[in-house]
């Protein structure tokens, strides 16, 4: 298979929605571990937190970890807002342009996804039910997707779209919709998939041909199921540990990966493990533990890459 394995600052508590105040592992720190993991790449996070310019190519080169992709979430189904949103998008083309410069064949994937809704947040897997999608809605999605993508293809990059709970492409048939409306390709997360009641083994056999991106998790679903039946939204399941290291939950990661392996997939491979720190947390023990998480899941890769 010729997929390059990433890790990715969610995975050590740094993503968008780390509590304010709260102390996290820095770049520097992050990179030290992945690379001594064996990954061969890392997913962006926040914007800025590797650095901008000469600062990102130099953390870059460094830890010998080019960009693997990028989370760009924006409101497509609304376009006042998607409008007001473009200088956002291109804030993070710009970043994307500066770690391309270190690229080594493999080009990072800005990886554009939808807002959702607060009501859709507050019940990831059901959002059927909290906020259904109207007609006109899912139209707007999908044109302004295009707008998107034809954004990101002029900055001489190729997108990829994440579907994720709590946004309005979150469950097998709404990514099937999607699919059918757009030429973006996929980026398949396990995690977030099983959060919406699909089989990330039959998403590989139903959508390989459109997946140019995967996003591996694994998820205790025991722990799952009773963060949202005591009506937890996605702040709690990233904070309660539903996210798990590989072999420690009830993704077929070894179902997953044959079938990626048979499709020789060619592209990145991002290890995700979502963990929601808090204030109090202490950093050196936190980070003991991301850096032992990250080892066990580099090795359990390793039959295949």
């Amino acid at each position: 298979m010729r997929a390059t394995l990433a890790g990715a600052p969610v995975s050590f508590g740094v993503f968008e929605l780390t509590p304010e105040g709260a102390e996290t592992v820095s770049p520097d720190q992050l990179g030290e571990v992945l690379q001594t993991a064996g990954y061969r790449g890392v997913d962006l996070g926040p914007v800025g937190f590797l650095g901008r310019g000469d600062e990102l190519r130099r953390r870059l080169r460094r830890f010998a970890l080019p960009l693997a992709g990028g989370w760009v979430q924006l409101p497509f189904s609304d376009d006042e807002a998607f409008e007001a949103s473009l200088p956002q998008l291109r804030e993070a083309l710009d970043v994307f342009a500066d770690a391309a410069a270190e690229a080594d064949g493999r080009l990072p994937l800005p990886t554009l996804a939808d807002s959702g809704s607060f009501a859709r947040q507050a019940a990831p897997g059901r959002g059927d039910e909290a906020d259904p999608v109207a007609d006109d809605a899912a139209a707007r999605l999908y044109d302004n997707v295009g707008r998107a993508a034809r954004l990101v293809r002029e900055a001489g990059l190729e997108p990829t779209f994440h579907h994720h709970a709590g946004t309005f492409v979150e469950s097998p048939d709404e990514i099937d919709a999607f699919l059918a409306h757009t030429d973006v390709g996929l980026t398949l997360d396990t995690g977030h998939l099983a959060i919406a009641g699909g089989d990330p083994v039959e998403a590989v056999r139903r959508w390989g041909e459109r997946i140019n991106h995967l996003h591996l998790k694994d998820v205790d679903l025991a722990r799952l199921r009773a963060i949202l039946a005591a009506g937890g939204g996605m702040r709690e399941v990233w904070s309660g540990g539903a996210f798990v290291a590989f072999g420690q939950g009830d993704v077929d990661l070894p179902g997953v990966m044959s079938l990626i392996e048979q499709r020789d997939y060619d592209g990145w491979i991002v290890v995700e493990q979502d963990v929601l720190n808090g204030p109090d947390i202490a950093i050196d023990a936190f980070l003991a533990r991301r850096a032992e998480d990250q080892h066990i899941n580099r090795q359990a890769l390793s039959p295949w890459i």
